[in-house]
C-alpha cells in the first residue's frame, strides 16, 4: 500500500484559497442490511474498476476487519495515512480530512459512513467529513447499513430490541448520486457469521442468538430493499420531469407534526420525515408553547427533539397558546397544511377526563378538511404494564425547588399564628375571617412563589384551618354540615384560585419575555437602521447582541473575495490562530461551527455565517460570558439577530458599490469632459506653432525679418499658452493626489505680482493692467512659483471674459493679519447662482466661447488653501467680476545680515 503524506504548504493552500471547491462530487453509497453483507468489498472492487479506468483513486478510510479478502483488494490502492488523536490517554486513528483535500484525488473511498469521530476533530460525524469533501470537488464511495439512517432507528429498536446510537440523517440520500444496495440471503450472512467472515469467534454466538436471528435480518432485508425501491422511485420521477414525460408528479401535500418535549416526539418526527419523504412533500415541525414552565431536562429534551427535525430538513416552527389544539389548527391554516401527525395518547379514559378531555378527540373533531394521523409512541422503558396512579391521577411535573416548599409552607404557618392571636382576642374574628386571610396567603404564594407551592399551600392551610379553627376545634372531625361545605368549598376555590393565579402570573412573564425579545429585535433594527455608515451599523450590531445574550462578540467582514484576517475594530473578542480557522471554515462552508455545534466543537466560540440571498457577507463570533448552552429560542433569536445583521451589512455593501459606481460614472463623464477640453486647448496652439513653423520653411519669410519675429513671437506664444495648460493638468493631479509640496520662503507680493504679469504680457494685449500696491507690505512666507501661478491663472481668466480695452485691477493691501490681493476686471461679472460654482472642475458659466478646461479657478482655489488662505469671488458694485486672495501673514522675517568685504 503506498502511503501519503500531505505537504503544509500545498494543504494551506487548498483549504485557505479553495483552489478544490469549483465543483461538487460525486456520492455513491454502497449499503446492505446489516454488518457482513459485503458493502466495503464490493466498494472496494467498483473502486479497483474506476483505477482500471485511469481514474485517480486513494483511500480515506477502510476497516477490513482483518478479512483477508477484503484486505487483498486493498493491496496496490493508495492510503492516506490516519491521523492519530489522543483521546483519555490513548490514541485513536481517524480519517484525515485534510490530507484527502490536500491530495485532491478523483476519488476517495471511505467507510463507515455512521462512525462518530474522536473528539478534538473538526466534526462529531464521519458523514460530515463525507460532505466537506463532495465539496471540495471530490467524488466518494462510501458504506453504511440501513439500521444507521436516522428515520429507521425507531423501527431498528423495535425489530431487534437494540438502540442505534450511531446515525446519520436521511438527508444524506439527497447528497447521493447513486446508492447500491449489497444484497444476501438472511440464511447467506448467518453462513457468513458462522464461517468467521464477519466476527471474531469469540462474538459469533452472540450475534448470532440476538441481531443476526433470521427475524431480525429478514425485516432488516426487506427494510433495505424498500430503502432503496424508494430512492429509485425519486429518481425516476426526477428524470421523467427532466425529460418532460407525462406521469406523476409531486402531490400538494403538506405534512405537520406536533412536537413537545416528551421522549416520544423523536419517533413522530421520523416518522413524520418517512411519510413526507414517500409523498414528495414538505414537513413542518411545530411546538406550541404554553404558560406550562419546562423544567431544565424538559428543555434539553425539546431542543433535541427540534434539532432532529430540523436535521431531518423539516421546517421548525413555534406558536403559543394554552389550547394546543386549537393553535396546532391555526398554523396548519396559515403555512397550508393538509396532515397533521400527532401522538396517541398513553394516559387512561380517566386521566384524560381530569386533565379536562383528549387534545387528540378535540383536535380530530375540529379538523376539518385537515387530516390528522395518529402515531402511538412508545412506552417509556421504566414504566411497568402493572397499574399506577401516575396512569390515572395527572402528575404535576416538579419545577420549584424544595426550598420554595418550604418557604410556602412558612407563610401558611405564618398566617395561622397571626389568625390564632386574632382569633383568640378579638371575638369578631370567627374562623369564616380566618379562612378568607388563609385564602389570601394562597393566592400571595402562588403569585410569588409558583404553582405547585400554591397547591401545597391550599391544601396545608385547609387542613390548619379545619384542625384549629373549626368546631370541634384541635380535631379533624366537622361537626355542622355547612361547615363540611364551607370546608371543601374552600379546598377548591384555594386550588382553582391558585392555579389561576399561578397560570396568569407564568403567562405575564412570557408575555415579558416575549416583549423584551420583539423590542430587541425592534432596537436592532431600528438603531441598525439609522445607522450612518457601516462602522456605525457593527457597533450597534454588537452592543445589542452582547446585551441580549451577555456575550463577547466578533464580526469579521469580506476585504474583496476573502473574509478579514482580524476582527472588525467594533468587536469585543480577541482574534487566535484557531479562531481565524474555524471562521474561515464558516465563511467558505456556509454553516455554523464551533460551540454548541457538531463541527468544531473545542472552540469557545459559537461562529455563524452572515448569509443574505444572495452571498455570505462575513462572519460573527459569540462568545457566551457563562457555561450555559443557548435554550432552543436563544438559537432562534441569535440567527433572528445575525439574519438581519447580514441584510443590514449587505445594504450597507451595496450603498458603497452604489457611490463607487456613481464616482465611476462621474469620473468617466469628467475623463470624456477633460478629454474634450484638452484636445481643443491642445490643437489650438500646436495649430499655430504648425503654421508658424511651415511660414517659417518659405524662403520668403526667411528673408523678411519683421514677418519672421512676428511669426516667432507667435510660436513663443504658442509654447507659453501650452506650457500653462500641462502646468495646470500638473498641478491638479498634485492637488487631488495630495502630492503638492510647498518650498515656502519669504516672498514679496509686488515682485510676485510684477512676475505674472510680465509673462502675460502678450495675452493682456490691450487691456491696461492697474496696480496698486500698499508701501511696506511685509513679506510672506510663501511658494514664490505656485502663488505666480494662481495669478496668472486669475489674469488669463479676466483676459478670456473680458473685451479689448477694459482694465484689469491688482490691488494689495494688509488686514489686520492678513495680506489680501484682489484682482477685478470690467466684464460682464458673474451670475450669482454660479459664484461658488465656478470654483468647481471643468465648470464654464453658461453661454461662454469655446476654449479653456475649466480647471484654472479650481487649481487657483487648491493652492492657495494649500497656503492655509482664501480665495473667494463676487461681483464689484459698478460691474465686473473680482477674485479676492487672502493669505495669513504668520512670523516675521529673519533680518537681513550684512556681509563684511574686509
Amino acid at each position: 500500500m503506498n502511503d501519503y503524506r500531505p505537504d503544509p504548504d500545498v494543504l494551506l493552500a487548498a483549504i485557505q484559497k479553495g483552489e478544490a471547491r469549483e465543483r461538487r462530487g460525486k456520492l455513491k453509497i454502497f449499503f446492505g442490511m446489516a454488518a457482513g453483507v459485503g458493502k466495503t468489498y464490493a466498494m472496494l472492487d467498483a473502486a479497483r474498476q474506476r483505477r482500471s479506468e485511469g481514474v485517480d483513486v486513494v483511500v480515506g478510510y477502510i476497516e477490513t476487519h482483518k478479512r483477508a479478502e477484503t484486505e487483498t483488494l486493498l493491496e496496490g490502492l493508495e492510503v492516506v495515512p490516519r491521523q492519530q488523536v489522543e483521546y483519555r490517554d490513548t490514541k485513536l486513528a481517524e480519517m484525515d480530512v485534510d490530507a484527502i483535500i490536500a491530495r485532491h484525488p478523483q476519488l476517495a473511498l471511505v467507510d463507515e459512513l455512521a462512525h462518530t469521530n474522536a473528539p478534538g476533530l473538526r466534526h462529531a460525524k464521519r458523514y460530515q467529513d463525507v460532505i466537506e469533501l463532495l465539496e471540495a470537488g471530490i467524488d466518494v464511495y462510501t458504506t453504511v447499513n440501513v439500521q444507521h439512517f436516522e428515520s429507521r432507528a425507531d423501527a431498528v429498536r423495535q425489530i431487534t430490541g437494540i438502540q442505534v446510537h450511531e446515525t446519520v440523517p436521511d438527508s444524506i440520500l439527497d447528497y447521493a448520486d447513486e446508492i447500491e444496495l449489497i444484497d444476501l440471503s438472511p440464511d447467506d450472512l448467518r453462513k457468513r457469521l458462522a464461517e468467521g467472515k464477519v466476527y471474531t469467534p469469540e462474538r459469533i454466538d452472540v450475534a448470532a442468538n440476538n441481531f443476526f436471528r433470521v427475524g431480525n435480518l429478514t425485516a432488516l432485508r426487506e427494510m433495505a430493499l424498500r430503502l432503496t425501491a424508494e430512492q429509485v422511485d425519486h429518481q425516476l420521477q426526477d428524470y421523467m420531469q427532466v425529460k418532460q414525460i407525462a406521469g406523476p408528479w409531486k402531490s400538494g401535500d403538506r405534512l405537520m407534526v406536533a412536537v413537545s418535549a416528551s421522549p416520544f416526539s423523536e419517533k413522530l418526527i421520523r416518522w413524520t420525515r418517512r411519510m413526507a419523504y414517500n409523498l414528495e412533500a414538505a414537513w413542518l415541525a411545530v411546538f406550541i408553547e404554553t404558560s406550562e414552565t419546562l423544567a431544565p431536562e424538559a428543555k434539553a429534551q425539546l431542543a433535541h427533539n427540534l434539532t432532529l427535525a430540523r436535521g431531518l430538513g423539516a421546517e421548525v416552527i413555534t406558536a403559543a397558546g394554552d389550547d394546543v389544539a386549537d393553535a396546532l389548527l391555526r398554523v396548519a391554516r396559515q403555512r397550508n397544511v393538509t396532515q397533521i401527525v400527532v401522538g396517541k395518547p398513553l394516559h387512561s379514559r380517566f386521566g384524560e377526563f381530569v386533565r379536562g378531555g383528549s387534545m387528540v378527540n378535540r383536535l380530530v373533531s375540529v379538523s376539518g378538511d385537515v387530516d390528522i394521523y395518529v402515531v402511538k409512541g412508545d412506552d417509556p422503558e421504566h414504566q411497568s404494564s402493572s397499574w399506577t396512579v401516575g396512569r390515572y391521577i395527572p402528575q404535576p411535573q416538579v419545577h420549584s425547588s424544595l426550598r420554595q416548599y418550604l418557604l410556602a409552607v412558612s407563610i401558611v404557618a405564618a398566617f395561622t399564628a397571626v389568625d390564632l392571636v386574632l382569633f383568640s382576642q378579638i371575638s369578631w374574628v370567627g374562623y369564616q375571617v380566618v379562612g378568607l386571610t388563609e385564602l389570601l396567603a394562597v393566592l400571595l404564594i402562588a403569585v410569588y412563589i409558583g404553582r405547585g407551592p400554591a397547591l401545597a399551600a391550599a391544601f396545608a392551610s385547609a387542613i390548619s384551618w379545619n384542625f384549629l379553627f373549626i368546631n370541634p376545634r384541635f380535631t379533624f372531625r366537622v361537626s355542622e354540615a355547612h361547615d363540611v361545605i364551607l370546608l371543601l368549598l374552600y379546598f377548591l376555590i384555594a386550588i382553582f384560585a391558585g392555579n389561576l393565579t399561578a397560570r396568569l402570573r407564568t403567562r405575564e412573564r412570557q408575555a415579558r419575555y416575549n416583549a423584551d425579545r420583539s423590542m430587541a429585535l425592534y432596537a436592532l433594527a431600528h438603531e441598525t437602521a439609522t445607522a450612518i455608515n457601516m462602522n456605525d451599523v457593527l457597533r450597534t450590531a454588537v452592543t445589542q447582541i452582547a446585551s441580549v445574550f451577555d456575550a463577547d462578540l466578533g464580526i469579521l467582514l469580506l476585504e474583496g473575495d476573502r473574509l478579514a484576517q482580524d476582527y472588525h475594530p467594533s468587536s469585543t473578542l480577541k482574534m487566535d490562530a484557531k479562531d481565524r480557522s474555524v471562521a474561515q471554515w464558516v465563511f467558505e462552508h456556509g454553516k455554523p461551527a464551533g460551540r454548541f455545534t457538531d463541527t468544531l466543537p473545542q472552540s469557545p466560540v459559537h461562529y455563524i455565517p452572515l448569509r443574505t440571498p444572495n452571498r455570505i457577507v462575513g462572519v460573527i463570533g459569540v462568545r457566551l460570558r457563562g457555561d450555559s448552552h443557548l435554550s432552543y429560542d436563544q438559537e432562534v433569536l441569535l440567527e433572528t439577530f445575525t439574519s438581519q445583521i447580514a441584510l443590514v451589512i449587505e445594504r450597507e455593501l451595496l450603498d458603497e458599490a452604489a457611490e463607487q459606481a456613481a464616482m465611476l460614472r462621474e469620473s468617466e463623464r469628467l475623463f470624456a469632459t477633460l478629454l474634450n477640453s484638452i484636445s481643443h486647448e491642445l490643437r489650438t496652439p500646436i495649430a499655430a506653432i504648425t503654421g508658424a513653423a511651415s511660414s517659417l520653411r518659405n524662403p520668403q519669410t526667411v528673408n523678411n525679418e519683421p514677418a519672421r519675429g512676428e511669426l516667432l513671437a507667435n510660436i513663443e506664444d504658442a509654447s507659453e499658452r501650452l506650457n500653462r495648460l500641462v502646468e495646470n493638468l500638473l498641478d491638479m493631479s498634485r492637488l487631488e493626489s495630495g502630492r503638492l509640496k510647498l518650498k515656502l520662503d519669504w516672498c514679496d507680493v509686488g515682485e510676485i505680482i510684477g512676475v505674472a504679469v510680465k509673462r502675460l504680457e502678450g495675452s493682456l494685449g490691450e487691456r491696461p493692467v492697474n496696480i496698486a500696491i500698499d508701501p511696506d507690505l511685509p513679506l510672506i512666507r510663501a511658494d514664490f512659483v505656485l502663488l505666480e501661478q494662481v495669478l496668472i491663472n486669475l489674469l488669463d481668466n479676466a483676459c478670456n471674459y473680458t473685451p479689448i480695452g477694459t482694465p484689469i485691477e491688482i490691488e494689495a493691501h494688509q488686514r489686520a493679519r492678513q495680506l489680501e490681493v484682489s484682482i477685478r476686471d470690467h466684464g460682464p461679472g458673474i451670475p450669482e447662482a454660479d459664484i461658488e460654482r465656478v470654483f468647481d472642475k471643468f465648470y464654464r458659466a453658461p453661454g461662454t466661447a469655446a476654449g479653456g478646461t475649466g480647471l484654472g479657478l479650481s487649481i487657483c482655489r487648491g493652492i492657495v488653501e494649500a497656503h492655509e488662505g482664501k480665495l473667494t469671488a463676487d461681483n464689484a458694485r459698478d460691474g465686473g467680476a473680482r477674485f479676492t486672495i487672502l493669505l495669513p501673514l504668520n512670523g516675521e522675517p529673519p533680518p537681513v545680515q550684512e556681509v563684511n568685504h574686509g
